[in-house]
């Protein structure tokens, strides 16, 4: 019996202890950095160093959404920040990841879980649980972070960095930013005003025109702004031909990157892309207000014109006009507005779009007196139709 009783007390005692590590394991702070203690063991797996990252091949950035920070350029990460990232990417033998945050609070919470590998953006110094590193200002004594005990990582890039690569970097950015990094020949905008010819290729504007539901002189003065009329034009970003399509583009629409430089197949793609553009633009029911939002979303992106479109509403203006959702575009480079809760994509290049449309809308005019409008295909000519199962172009 004493035996017994002797197992009992034994395995009572043993259950308690198991109950009482559960329950330490359970209690659990949050420190207002987001720290967890008692989660160190968890925590300290998650850290990545140096060689795991070039192992898994990525190192993966937390920032803020902003023109110094990283915004989106036709599908291009941009910003100072993004960009230095990128150099020192290259530099260690992997790709970047960028992962946007609201804010700075979001950033610290989520490199502190292991989300992330680094901080990419000026942070004030004395901030617990961090090892500053990498890039900084020295005006504002602000710099980059990793966490706390990712020393091999925080001294690379430390060693990595010196003052003059900020310079540097805005200066290429500024190019990559200007008309300056497109190769292209300048052609004269009107071919011969006289016989009513726009360009070289107004037979492919017309042809493919009906695809698009547009006058094929919109689509003439669409294809000046992009290319000038050159047919090999190319960007910095990858845009190829008359109406620089990107390769990514292509290949949505099932256009074989090789074929971007010929005329009648950039066209035909373009003019499809714009269909599926307007498709996405249902709720605007004027046709004229639906082309500035197409022509907008081509050159600056769908989403960020939906952003736009949010902001509009939010402060009672239409939605659905262009010359009130224009004003928000323009806007969206203001960090009030960018980082409003409705704004899902954060920073644009506002004033390179608006004044896109503009531009576009300008020359069309001054086409608008130059052979007919319309949607008929000229006489003698490959319908749309057969053209798109001629090129077997699929969504």
């Amino acid at each position: 019996m004493a035996i017994l009783s002797d197992m009992k007390r034994y395995l009572l005692i043993s259950i308690l202890l198991i109950a009482l590590a559960s329950c330490q394991k359970k209690q659990v702070q949050t420190t207002p950095w987001g720290t967890v203690i008692g989660a160190d063991t968890t925590q300290s797996s998650a850290t990545f160093s140096l060689g795991d990252i070039q192992d898994e091949g990525e190192l993966i950035v937390l920032t803020i959404s902003g023109p110094e920070t990283y915004y989106d350029y036709h599908g291009h990460g941009m910003g100072l920040q993004y960009l230095l990232c990128e150099q020192f990417a290259k530099q260690i033998g992997v790709a970047v990841r960028v992962d946007v945050c609201r804010d700075t609070t979001e950033m610290l919470n989520r490199l502190r879980n292991g989300d992330a590998d680094l901080i990419a953006f000026q942070l004030p110094k004395g901030i617990k649980g961090l090892d500053y590193c990498g890039a900084y200002d020295g005006k504002r004594g602000t710099q980059w972070a990793v966490r706390s005990g990712n020393s091999e990582l925080a001294d690379t890039l430390s060693r990595w960095f010196r003052p003059d690569m900020a310079q540097r970097v805005k200066r290429e950015e500024s190019f990559l930013l200007s008309s300056r990094s497109i190769e292209r020949h300048v052609y004269s905008p009107m071919l011969d005003r006289a016989g009513g010819v726009i360009s070289r290729y107004d037979r492919y504007f017309k042809m493919y025109a009906p695809v698009a539901r547009w006058d094929w002189r919109l689509l003439a003065a669409q294809s000046y702004q992009e290319s000038c009329f050159d047919p090999e034009a190319k960007s910095w970003a990858g845009a190829r031909g008359l109406m620089q399509i990107m390769p990514s583009t292509a290949d949505h629409l099932g256009l074989d990157a090789s074929q971007l430089t010929n005329a009648e197949m950039n066209i035909a793609a373009a003019t499809k892309y714009i269909a599926q553009l307007s498709g996405k633009f249902s709720d605007i029911g004027d046709p004229l207000e639906r082309q500035n939002f197409v022509l907008a979303s081509y050159n600056g992106g769908y989403w960020h014109i939906r952003d736009a479109m949010a902001l509009a509403r939010q402060h009672g203006r239409n939605p659905h006009s262009w010359a009130e959702v224009s004003e928000f575009v323009l806007k969206l480079s203001d960090p009030a507005y960018y980082r409003s809760a409705v704004v899902k994509n954060g920073y644009m290049r506002g004033s390179e779009t608006v004044d896109y449309v503009n531009r576009i809308r300008q020359r069309y005019s001054q086409y608008r007196g130059v052979g007919g409008g319309g949607f008929t295909a000229p006489s003698g000519s490959m319908t749309p139709s057969r053209a798109n199962k001629k090129y077997r172009f699929h969504v």
